[in-house]
Protein backbone atom coordinates (compact mmCIF):
# COMPACT_ATOMS: atom_id res chain seq x y z
CA UNK A 1 0.00 0.00 0.00
CA UNK A 2 1.59 3.09 -1.26
CA UNK A 3 0.59 6.57 1.10
CA UNK A 4 0.38 9.93 -0.31
CA UNK A 5 3.05 12.66 0.26
CA UNK A 6 1.02 14.11 2.73
CA UNK A 7 0.72 10.53 4.79
CA UNK A 8 3.83 10.58 4.46
CA UNK A 9 4.86 13.27 6.04
CA UNK A 10 2.22 13.37 8.61
CA UNK A 11 3.75 9.68 9.42
CA UNK A 12 7.21 11.39 9.99
CA UNK A 13 6.00 13.94 12.14
CA UNK A 14 4.22 11.84 14.06
CA UNK A 15 7.13 9.45 14.40
CA UNK A 16 9.43 12.62 15.67
CA UNK A 17 6.50 14.03 18.17
CA UNK A 18 6.93 10.03 19.40
CA UNK A 19 10.77 10.42 19.54
CA UNK A 20 10.57 13.93 21.59
CA UNK A 21 7.64 12.49 23.91
CA UNK A 22 10.24 9.79 24.87
CA UNK A 23 12.99 12.46 25.59
CA UNK A 24 11.19 14.97 27.81
CA UNK A 25 9.77 11.41 29.65
CA UNK A 26 13.23 10.30 30.07
CA UNK A 27 14.67 13.70 31.01
CA UNK A 28 11.75 14.08 33.89
CA UNK A 29 12.49 10.75 35.11
CA UNK A 30 16.32 11.55 35.45
CA UNK A 31 15.61 14.65 37.24
CA UNK A 32 13.31 12.88 39.82
CA UNK A 33 15.53 10.35 40.18
CA UNK A 34 18.77 12.17 40.76
CA UNK A 35 17.15 14.52 43.25
CA UNK A 36 15.66 11.39 45.16
CA UNK A 37 19.11 9.63 44.74
CA UNK A 38 20.80 13.31 46.23
CA UNK A 39 18.36 13.16 49.18
CA UNK A 40 19.34 9.71 50.10
CA UNK A 41 22.47 10.62 49.84
CA UNK A 42 22.66 13.40 52.14
CA UNK A 43 19.83 11.68 54.33
CA UNK A 44 22.60 8.98 55.00
CA UNK A 45 26.25 10.77 54.75
CA UNK A 46 25.70 14.45 54.17
CA UNK A 47 27.25 13.90 51.37
CA UNK A 48 30.76 12.70 52.80
CA UNK A 49 31.06 11.25 49.50
CA UNK A 50 28.75 12.40 46.94
CA UNK A 51 27.80 8.42 45.33
CA UNK A 52 24.45 10.18 43.40
CA UNK A 53 26.96 11.47 40.63
CA UNK A 54 27.76 8.62 39.61
CA UNK A 55 24.38 7.82 38.50
CA UNK A 56 24.12 11.47 37.41
CA UNK A 57 27.14 10.89 35.10
CA UNK A 58 26.10 8.04 33.48
CA UNK A 59 22.59 8.33 33.64
CA UNK A 60 23.30 11.80 31.85
CA UNK A 61 25.78 10.52 29.20
CA UNK A 62 22.96 8.04 27.62
CA UNK A 63 20.78 11.21 28.10
CA UNK A 64 22.76 13.58 25.60
CA UNK A 65 23.43 10.70 23.02
CA UNK A 66 19.07 10.60 23.09
CA UNK A 67 19.22 14.44 22.91
CA UNK A 68 22.01 14.49 20.18
CA UNK A 69 19.26 11.76 18.17
CA UNK A 70 16.76 13.74 18.73
CA UNK A 71 17.31 16.87 17.87
CA UNK A 72 19.51 16.31 15.05
CA UNK A 73 22.48 18.18 16.60
CA UNK A 74 25.83 16.58 15.67
CA UNK A 75 28.43 18.80 17.62
CA UNK A 76 31.28 17.04 15.55
CA UNK A 77 30.21 17.67 12.01
CA UNK A 78 28.07 19.95 12.34
CA UNK A 79 24.39 20.66 10.45
CA UNK A 80 24.29 19.83 6.92
CA UNK A 81 27.83 19.11 6.82
CA UNK A 82 27.26 15.65 4.62
CA UNK A 83 25.42 17.59 1.98
CA UNK A 84 28.34 20.70 2.19
CA UNK A 85 30.88 18.04 1.63
CA UNK A 86 28.79 15.89 -1.01
CA UNK A 87 28.42 19.64 -3.25
CA UNK A 88 32.30 20.38 -2.55
CA UNK A 89 33.23 16.90 -3.87
CA UNK A 90 30.92 17.22 -7.08
CA UNK A 91 32.42 20.78 -7.60
CA UNK A 92 35.92 19.16 -7.50
CA UNK A 93 35.17 16.90 -10.14
CA UNK A 94 33.21 19.34 -12.25
CA UNK A 95 36.75 21.52 -12.27
CA UNK A 96 38.95 18.43 -12.45
CA UNK A 97 36.78 17.34 -15.74
CA UNK A 98 36.71 20.82 -17.18
CA UNK A 99 40.27 20.46 -17.83
CA UNK A 100 40.69 16.81 -19.44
Amino acid sequence: MEYSDKESKYFRAQEKVNELKKFYTSLISYVFVIAMLAGINYYTDQWNYPWFLWAAFGWGIGLIFNAIKVFGANPFLGKGWEERKINEIMNEDKDQNRWK
